[in-house]
Formats: structure tokens, C-alpha cells, sequence
């Protein structure tokens, strides 16, 4: 039974053969994927950091209650801290006190999940639905 025959690795200048289906060589292939996951630090890995960690717990020190449940008249510790307004990268918006609150995990979840469009809910941005 015939088979494909083999290509040149894709990596420039690389003289390598390599089967049917793979892009480059083995030396070429960790080289590319190293390089790759260089480029992909995200925003939440530059933004919630140890500095963060700490804002956090002075923030829920000072808050120790989920305002949303506060609202609904119960009593719950909170225990994440929520940007009312999703900061979408912005670090001014990100470390803007003022647009901090203190949620439970329940409640940041249930908010996290409407804004986003988890669950099948719509997405929405500031109480409108988003495309």
C-alpha cells in the first residue's frame, strides 16, 4: 500500500523531512510551542497577582458581607470581591476601588454568569444584552 510522501519542516531553512501530517521536526516542533506560549501571558495572569491577593483581603476585611445578599435581607460572608463594572483588561477600572464589591460565592458566580452569557443566559455589558 502506498504512502504520502514525506515534507520539508516548515521552519525556515530547516532541510528536515517529516511525515505525513506534522508541520516540523521534533527540534522545530519545541522550539515553535515554546515560543508560542511565551507570547500568551494573559491579562488575568498580569493583573491578579500578589498585589492583588492583598487588596483583596483588606478589601474583604473591611466588607466582610455579600452586598448582594445584604440586599435580599440576609446575612452572608463574602468571600470574593467583584468589579461591578467588568474591568475587560483596563487597569485603571481594575484597581478602581469604587467599582469593588463584596460578593459570596454564590452571588459572584450568579453575576459572573449573567454578564457573561454562561448558562445560556444572553451576554450583557451594564444591564444591556451584548452581541
Amino acid at each position: 500500500m502506498p504512502t504520502k510522501p514525506l515534507t520539508n519542516c516548515k521552519f525556515p531553512r530547516c532541510p528536515v523531512k517529516v511525515p505525513p501530517g506534522d508541520v516540523y521536526c521534533h527540534e522545530h516542533e519545541l522550539q515553535v510551542n515554546k515560543d508560542y506560549q511565551r507570547g500568551r501571558e494573559t491579562t488575568h495572569g498580569k493583573l491578579y497577582t500578589k498585589r492583588w491577593d492583598k487588596a483583596r483581603r483588606m478589601f474583604l476585611r473591611e466588607n466582610p458581607l455579600c452586598v448582594e445578599c445584604r440586599r435580599k435581607e440576609r446575612v452572608t460572608p463574602a468571600n470574593e470581591v467583584d468589579h461591578i463594572i467588568p474591568h475587560r483588561g483596563d487597569v485603571a477600572l481594575f484597581w478602581n476601588t469604587e467599582n469593588w464589591e463584596a460578593l459570596c460565592k454564590p452571588c459572584h458566580t450568579a453575576k459572573t454568569n449573567s454578564e457573561d452569557g454562561g448558562f445560556g443566559n444572553k451576554k450583557r455589558e451594564h444591564g444591556r444584552e451584548v452581541r
